[in-house]
């Protein structure tokens, strides 16, 4: 299948030289890593190496996600990059893998690795295939291009969690830890996430430090429970709940916040802010 971009024009330019540019532009801001990395040849020594990174429009969160991309450029490219993101939509699986074809965006078309997304789902109990979660979800296709300005030598596996809760989490986490074993391929894993939505930036503050707390800890159980007891409006605390547990599994066990911001920093209204931070688990 062939899967169209969803909010090309919108959430980032649909104009290849355009979208370049800002990318380019996402590094050097004062938001941002400060200089654009260079491509380092793949160690698989390092791998994997797992980042956590923003999903909001490039103008927003876009200089955060320079910080989780900067880590994985300097570290070279593996053979398969697998996104997870929560489900906006409400269409789809509680584990949805877009199992086979293409992602189409302004900067070409990436590869979906069919081998590597049928084995997690073979391994899992509840991850299935299913294009529908994907059709019209942002959260992924927005990371596309940041990986794309840097090589086009790369495959991926989308998966969107519509449930996200211990148990969805830790089985993927399993399925992707014995696909990968059975493979022997290089990956590495981007959970795709913005922090609390709308609330003003004090309290914005607060709350995403107690989550960017808990992940530095590589505590995915304390993510949860604060999630749930102090209603943090977190949309993608499943995919790094998988990513820390995989991470952990894999022998990666030091989170690191590499930046965190909002949507305020940027539009000057600090009434009602998102926030964002990009990580990384090595």
């Amino acid at each position: 299948m062939l899967r169209q971009p969803a909010v090309a024009g919108f959430f980032y330019p649909d104009d290849p030289d355009e979208l370049k540019e800002l990318i380019k532009s996402c590094f050097l801001d004062d938001a941002g890593v400060g200089s654009v990395p260079k491509l380092a040849s793949f160690d698989d020594s390092d791998y994997p190496i797992n980042v956590m990174v923003p999903h909001a429009g490039y103008q927003y969160s876009g200089a955060i996600a320079s910080h989780g991309y900067c880590e994985i450029v300097k570290n070279g490219f593996p053979e398969v990059f697998i996104i997870i993101s929560p489900n906006h939509t409400g269409f789809g699986s509680e584990i949805s893998v877009f199992y086979e074809g293409e992602w189409i965006t302004p900067l070409g078309n990436v590869e979906v690795d069919g081998e590597f997304a049928q084995a997690i789902i073979d391994a899992s109990d509840i991850a299935s295939a299913d294009f529908s979660a994907h059709l019209r979800e942002h959260s992924i296709e927005v990371q596309l291009p940041f990986l794309q300005y840097f090589s086009t030598d790369f495959k991926i596996v989308p998966i969107t969690m519509g449930t996200q809760n211990f148990v969805t989490s830790n089985d993927l986490s399993n399925a992707i830890f014995e696909a990968a074993d059975k493979l022997n391929k290089s990956y590495c894993v981007i959970a795709s996430t913005d922090l609390s939505h709308f609330n003003n930036q004090e309290k914005a503050n607060k709350v995403d430090g107690f989550v960017l707390e808990d992940i530095g800890d590589m505590n995915e159980f304390k993510l949860f429970e604060e999630v749930v007891q102090y209603n943090i409006t977190m949309c993608g605390y499943g995919p790094v709940m998988t990513t820390m547990s995989l991470s952990k599994r894999d022998g990666k066990n030091a989170g690191e916040i590499l930046a965190y911001g909002t949507s305020g920093d940027v539009t000057g209204d600090f009434t009602s802010v998102v926030g964002y931070a990009s990580g990384v688990f090595k």
